[in-house]
């Protein structure tokens, strides 16, 4: 065993809780554990990088200093099984450890000093390993953080104040208070009323009498009475938050009405659990129309990712995003070094730069080799796939929704990444994949009265376009409607259609209002077109089932650019914005945002209808989904205060400086929204030209700058190249698959690719996928 001196350092130590040690796969390439070569974690800041061709734990050393790295290598042990293993969720975690399944191996070695064998027993390398081997890995530590974050006390949990105390009938003779069920029962910890649940949760019977209670006497705080454990677990919902939440003394508010914690016995899924197993159910069929499955396809640009946990709305957007020439050329550079950075998977670039190359470059779409070929059938293995842990903490980072492992909807993280990407610094010479998806929009209002006119144009990087419903006579099965199909022109039809606004005319003072029509001003390059199929059922958006036709060869969209100014046009003076004074009614924000609505767009509902209640602002947006504005806070006007005066989290300041956002302009985001990180990244980008004096708070500015991006050509060809699809009916539930366009090695045409996470099949016939995607992905050709 060779010797080192670095190994007496006082650098060298154990890590502590607050380090993360990334000891699964190298933070600049998917490299794993499991390669031959195996992992390299710095003993000084615990990085892990790749020890085989690329070396990017050697990079670590030669940009760092830091000298020794433990090298950790393992192998799958053969396991002989009975009987195939269970299904693994947060909800029922095996006893199997990483010791019962691999065979783990280490080494030290030191780059300053050439030696690749260092004697693990010498100087602080014992406690230093140890730490290292068992401290929790990141995947594990973020999956962990994601989950316990899921839910928190609030307000109402925190001050429940209950009525006189008694004893309630045992959970065997309990039964709802305004109806006959017995299960999905839940306990009223203010009064002790028994109500039963929402029938939609899981399938399970129920007429949500427990909300009609809380609509009825405010009583905010309920607890499921079958999910009670003897170890103090519970379903707890705050009807005023609509959300899950926990109580810190439900053993003592339960006590309060007579129920013992020791005593208890979980007798019903937890709500987590059903939501769990309710997005299992949701499967795309793998099959062909013969009963054989669908050959996996490998190669170049064939890599799937896996599910980390409801975490498919990520990977079908970017395997969508990944499959344009724009983000290729922008992100993957297999010749060149990694970014300079001391952080890198705190890094959006590098993480970036990953992500493509684990994608595109083939190094990784194998098929698996842990598991066998059915000799019986000679199928072969899917791919493991690769996990993008670090990719998907970093772009969730500080997000209230993309930094869980709740189900997410698709559009919405489409869009998160766009904003990400666009704050993001661009290499000199490099172009920002983004503006490939930018293009105009021209608003035109007419006065019914005068017939004055007022022009509007808003760049945007995607539209969003309500699906026409039209039910036919029949039904599909009891209670569901079956709809005509449209096409994709007949929606773009509907949103370049004439609508009537209510607006009093600054000309002529007529309150007859106006009608308004948006055209094309521009078109993109690249253009993403999300269909909604929503209603509002029980105060849930609910999809329908409404089938789109969208034709395998170019479609022209010229039709639909905006026609030229007529001759004569005589044009109203601008409309003076009004002051928002609005504070959002705490109950209807909290439904919208229970809902799934940002929280912008919950805030402008809400002032647009009055603040009334939260079914007419819902029915606000989604009658306004595709205004260009409707990310854009509303911002208070008022005198310009001193940035000093408002107080600023330094910590808040820094994260927006680290997407490339610069400090005083952060400052400046800042102020104008409450000091809400996510808002200020909002904000920023709605007003990305704005000129404002640093000092001040701004008060209402402009719409964003109205240069010419996209064009204004015809004929205005395009055609669909990649899709994302949604099973399930409603956006907080169910599975997404990307479907994308892709030439395969050795043919000559294209051919339509599933990614469904992990798995990547050919499918021969896609009509039906196209039929009810979600996200459409069109290229002009």
């Amino acid at each position: 065993m060779a010797a080192c001196f670095h190994v007496q350092s006082e650098e060298i130590k154990p890590p502590s809780t607050s380090q993360v040690v990334y000891r699964e796969d190298c933070t600049q390439c998917f490299d794993s554990v499991d390669q031959s070569s195996g992992i390299n974690v710095c003993l000084s800041c615990f990085n892990g990088g790749c020890a085989h061709d690329r070396n990017h734990a050697l990079l670590h050393f030669k940009r760092s200093g830091h000298p020794l790295a433990l090298n950790i290598k393992r192998t799958r042990k053969k396991v002989q099984r009975d009987e195939p293993p269970q299904k693994v969720s947060k909800l029922a975690i095996s006893a199997e450890t990483d010791e019962d399944r691999y065979d783990t191996s280490t080494r030290v070695l030191c780059y300053h000093c050439c030696q690749d064998n260092i004697d693990q027993s010498s100087g602080n390398l014992p406690s230093v390993i140890d730490g290292v081997l068992t401290a929790m890995t990141f995947s594990s530590r973020e999956e962990v953080k994601a989950w316990e974050q899921e839910f928190i006390p609030c307000e109402h949990t925190l001050c429940v104040e209950q009525n006189s105390s008694r004893q309630l009938e045992s959970q065997e003779l309990a039964q709802c208070s305004m109806c006959n069920l017995k299960e999905n029962l839940w306990l009223c910890l203010e009064c002790g009323n028994l109500g039963c649940g929402r029938s939609q949760f899981g399938g399970v019977g129920g007429n949500s009498h427990g909300l009609a209670h809380f609509e009825m006497t405010s009583h905010a705080v309920a607890v499921k009475l079958g999910s009670i454990t003897a170890e103090g677990s519970a379903d707890i919902f705050c009807y005023k938050c609509n959300e899950e939440r926990i109580d810190p003394d439900l053993a003592q508010h339960l006590g309060h009405w007579g129920i013992n914690l020791a005593d208890r016995e979980k007798t019903e899924k937890s709500l987590m659990e059903m939501q769990v197993e309710h997005n299992l159910r949701w499967e795309f069929s793998m099959t062909t129309e013969d009963g054989h499955e669908l050959r996996p396809v490998f190669g170049p640009g064939l890599t799937g990712l896996k599910n980390l946990g409801n975490s498919c709305y990520l990977s079908s957007v970017i395997q969508c995003l990944f499959n344009l020439p724009q983000f290729e050329d922008r992100y993957y550079h297999p010749s060149e070094e990694p970014p300079l950075t001391q952080k890198p998977a705190e890094d959006l670039e590098t993480q970036m730069r990953k992500l493509a190359d684990g994608i595109l470059s083939g190094r990784y779409s194998k098929p698996a080799t842990d598991v066998c070929a059915s000799p019986e059938t000679a199928e072969v293995p899917h791919q493991n796939g690769l996990a993008p842990a670090m990719f998907k903490h970093l772009v969730g980072r500080g997000h209230e929704e993309f930094s869980t492992m709740r189900q997410q909807d698709a559009f919405e993280f489409l869009l998160h990444i766009f904003k990400l990407v666009n704050l993001s610094k661009h290499p000199r010479g490099s172009l920002n994949p983004v503006e490939s998806f930018a293009f105009s929009v021209e608003q035109r209002l007419q006065c019914l009265s005068c017939r004055k006119l007022r022009y509007k144009v808003d760049q945007q990087d995607n539209v969003s376009l309500s699906v026409p419903a039209h039910r036919t006579n029949s039904l599909q099965s009891k209670d569901t409607a079956k709809f005509e199909s449209v096409t994709i022109l007949e929606c773009l039809d509907t949103f370049t259609s004439e609508e009537r606004v209510e607006l009093r005319c600054p000309s002529c003072h007529s309150e007859d209002g106006f009608s308004k029509r948006s055209f094309f001003k521009t078109l993109p390059q690249e253009l993403v077109i999300n269909a909604r199929r929503f209603e509002l059922v029980n105060w849930v958006p609910t999809k329908l089932d409404i089938p789109v036709e969208v034709d395998e060869g170019p479609i022209d969209f010229s039709k639909y650019l905006a026609p030229f100014p007529s001759e004569g046009e005589e044009l109203l003076p601008d409309f003076e914005a009004p002051t928002p004074t609005l504070i959002p009614d705490e109950i209807a924000l909290s439904q919208l945002l229970g809902m799934g609505f940002p929280r912008t767009r919950s805030e402008k509902a809400l002032y647009m209808t009055g603040n009334s209640d939260a079914e007419a602002a819902m029915n606000w947006l989604f009658a306004h989904m595709e205004d260009p504005d409707i990310d854009e806070p509303i911002v208070q006007k008022g005198p310009a205060q001193p940035l000093n005066e408002t107080p600023h989290d330094a910590a808040k300041v820094l994260q927006l400086s680290e997407m490339g956002i610069d400090a005083d302009r952060a400052r400046i985001a800042l102020a104008a929204v409450g000091n809400d990180v996510n808002r200020a990244i909002d904000w920023v980008f709605s007003h990305p030209e704005d000129m404002i004096e640093v000092g001040t708070v701004p008060q209402a500015t402009e719409s964003p700058s109205n240069r010419a991006v996209g064009f204004d050509t015809t004929p205005a060809l395009y055609r669909l190249h990649s899709i994302v699809c949604h099973k399930g009916s409603s956006v907080h539930a169910g599975h997404y698959v990307a479907v994308v366009r892709k030439t395969l090695p050795g043919e000559k045409g294209p051919s339509w690719i599933m990614f469904n996470d992990e798995k990547v099949v050919r499918v021969d016939d896609v009509q039906e996928l196209k039929k009810s995607a979600y996200l459409y992905f069109f290229s002009r050709v």
